[in-house]
């Protein structure tokens, strides 16, 4: 390898945003470096920017026209004299192309040489570098004939089940699992065609299916003086959509002697592409055979480091600058020692119980209990906004204990009492993983998710917890307005005129409606006691204390603290959060009937707030069920809209570029049925 002279890193501007940009000038300002921020329309009032030295503004709120525009994010370092640019992880961080640029630039890129990342970029490129140098790669088929034809005669030779994937591609993208011979043909084709729409380029690589694998990262790190180390193994199992959701280390099914096999892989690895930089060597560890074969390495700062960070005692980022600098890495591998257990799990906004769907909104209230050993890695607060533009996670909650019981039980106890309001997440499904006893035996697969949580049963809410929740809040509001009564306040607060008809409310819970009769028996002045029914339940509340965010309540001799949210754009849509409850929604009925939305015969909405990516059809054109109509793009993701009948076009009524809210009309179809009726 060739030595490269040692640079002075006084400044750092950072070519990313939200929770990775706050991690990064963290470590900056530790080491006395100057961290410059960069941000794009919709982050301008984000907390990284304000965290920074210094922030510039770099252009709209689309990332491939900010976060992702090269000669912009280059213009910006000229700008302010950045001697180095730290990429983060996506975006730009494992662009070859890029790194070339800012040497060209005399800019330091903070991450491996542009010929490591190049070398992994492609996956059928990477699996025969890694054969070369011993490391075990999966069983399969990367080679220059992409003909239908022989793909299909080596799919059928390495035998069933096998994976298609996108020698170019990621994140699930031109991938398709195939079970037998029959459905091979059409597969290919797929995974082809997707393949060239989402990454210019239709080349396949073909693996065996792995059907009851494992996902093991080693943590690589590389200098500019030829050394490589590994920094111990992560557990990447427990997946949905082929993404991250929860990261643990050590990993329950290593032993000594089989760490030792896979580091010395993942080292081998990184010299093979003459590493000089943080990295990760991902393998698939078949549970049946206890074999084990390289995927993939990631050229860049993972996710998941701060786990690595918590059992190592080391600083990655620390590690990456100092690298960056041209320095010999100060630690060997018989030094690197692993001290407890770590956990990481991914607070993002999404529905788990519809298929993992992106939501958008503003957080109303978010805070987490202090647990010794909590970390939060997270460029989100009360009142922040999850936009469309971006990736929807939230936060990354991290703990470390001495043992992995008692990290998996602080880990519950931080998910019980954590306050996310304001915006759907899948604050339930990672309390569903972390209760689950195969989870806590360690006996898991890649099918965990699929196999083992009732995504259904997640909007269920127990009869006993739905009462609760609306009692909290029927008495917070009627404090509130208790509160602010200024006249005839000798009457009691939802006096009727008929004694014997109780104030009521009425709440709506998981599309069932119930109505809840309250009482005030007993005011004594500092504790006022409420006697409740809903249906045939009844209840005694005290009330102890409450203030603008929450209630204290005894109910049946049990006393809670219950954290309201009110959604400021409809009071009648509430959040109750306790920490035996979760957090429950609830909607308190209208005193009139509320007029609804008129909905158009043949119209086609938005399911979620979307910039328009393409428009596949015009005014006129024939259609049939299931064709193509419009593809949307929200949080990273793609999502299509599809004909639900044959007809004809009508109308379009948005353009592509342009971003639409929720429940936004985007074209009208003439069915068939109705020309013909």
């Amino acid at each position: 390898m060739t030595q490269h002279k040692k640079h002075t890193i006084a400044s750092v501007l950072i070519a990313n945003r939200g929770e990775i940009a706050s991690r990064i000038i963290r470590t900056c300002r530790k080491m006395g470096i100057k961290s410059i921020a960069v941000y794009s329309d919709a982050d301008r009032e984000a907390i990284y920017v304000s965290e920074a030295d210094q922030a510039i503004h770099i252009g709209e709120s689309n990332p491939t026209k900010s976060y992702l525009d090269e000669e912009l994010i280059l213009k910006a370092a000229k700008t302010t004299q950045a001697d180095a640019i730290h990429p983060g992880y996506g975006f730009l961080s494992e662009n070859a192309g890029f790194a070339e640029k800012c040497a060209k630039a005399g800019v330091i890129f903070i991450g491996p040489n542009p010929k490591a990342i190049a070398a992994m970029g492609s996956k059928s490129e990477a699996k025969k570098l890694m054969q070369k140098h011993g490391v075990p790669v999966v069983p399969g088929y990367q080679g220059d004939d992409q003909t239908v034809s022989n793909l299909r005669e080596k799919a059928i030779e390495i035998g069933f089940p096998l994976l298609l994937k996108a020698s170019a591609g990621g994140g699930g993208k031109g991938m398709r699992i195939v079970q037998d011979k029959s459905e091979l043909e059409a597969a290919i084709k797929a995974a082809k065609s997707e393949s060239l729409s989402a990454f210019g380029n239709d080349e396949l690589i073909i693996e065996k299916y792995i059907e009851r694998g494992r996902h093991i990262e080693f943590q690589i790190f590389g200098d500019q003086h030829g050394n490589a180390i590994h920094l111990l193994e992560r557990e990447c199992t427990i997946q949905r959509r082929y993404q991250k959701v929860i990261e643990e280390s050590p990993s329950p099914i290593m032993t000594d002697d089989l760490r030792k096999e896979m580091g010395d892989a993942a080292v081998n690895a990184a010299k093979a592409l003459e590493y000089d930089n943080a990295g990760t060597v991902e393998f698939i560890f078949d549970d049946k055979t206890g074999e084990y074969f390289f995927l993939e390495v990631n050229t860049r700062l993972q996710v998941e480091h701060p786990v690595t960070e918590e059992i190592t005692g080391l600083d990655l980022v620390k590690m990456q600058i100092e690298s960056a600098q041209g320095r010999e890495l100060n630690i060997q591998q018989a030094n690197v020692q692993s001290c407890g257990y770590a956990i990481e799990v991914r607070l993002y906004a999404e529905d788990a119980s519809n298929n993992f769907m992106p939501a958008t909104g503003i957080v109303g209230r978010f805070e987490f209990p202090k647990v010794e050993g909590l970390r939060i890695e997270t460029a989100v607060k009360s009142g922040s906004e999850v936009s469309v533009f971006y990736d929807p996670m939230i936060a990354k909650v991290i703990v470390h204990d001495m043992t992995r019981l008692g990290a998996h039980r602080k880990m519950q106890y931080v998910l019980q009492n954590l306050i996310c309001q304001g915006l759907t997440t899948n604050l339930d499904i990672l309390q569903s993983i972390l209760a689950h006893p195969d989870f806590t035996a360690g006996t898991y697969d890649t099918h965990f998710i699929d196999e083992k949580i009732n995504l259904a049963a997640l909007k269920n809410t127990e009869t006993r917890d739905a009462h609760l929740a609306a009692i909290a809040h029927c008495l917070f509001s009627w404090n509130h307005r208790e509160k602010q009564r200024s006249a005839l306040k000798s009457i009691p607060s939802g006096w009727r005129n008929n004694f014997y008809q109780a104030p009521f409310e009425d709440y709506q819970i998981d599309e069932s409606d119930f109505r809840l009769y309250y009482k005030l028996h007993q005011n004594n002045g500092t504790i006022k006691t409420f006697n409740c029914q809903i249906d045939d339940c009844t209840y005694s509340a005290h009330l102890i204390s409450a203030n603008t965010t929450s209630i204290a309540l005894e109910i049946d001799g049990l006393q809670q603290q219950f954290h309201i949210n009110i959604d400021p754009k409809n009071e009648a849509l509430i959040e109750v959060q306790a920490s035996e409850l979760g957090n429950i929604s609830l909607k308190k009925a209208a005193r009139f009937p509320e007029v609804e939305k008129e909905r158009i015969k043949g119209g086609y909405e938005t399911p979620m707030p979307s910039q328009i990516m393409k428009i596949l059809v015009t005014a006129g054109a024939k259609v049939e069920i299931d064709d193509p109509l419009i593809v949307l793009s929200s949080m990273k993701m793609e999502n299509t809209i599809a004909a639900s009948e044959a007809g004809t076009v009508e109308e379009v009524f948005v353009e592509e570029g342009g971003n639409v809210p929720a429940g936004f009309l985007l074209l009208k179809i003439n069915s068939t049925q109705q020309a013909t009726s």
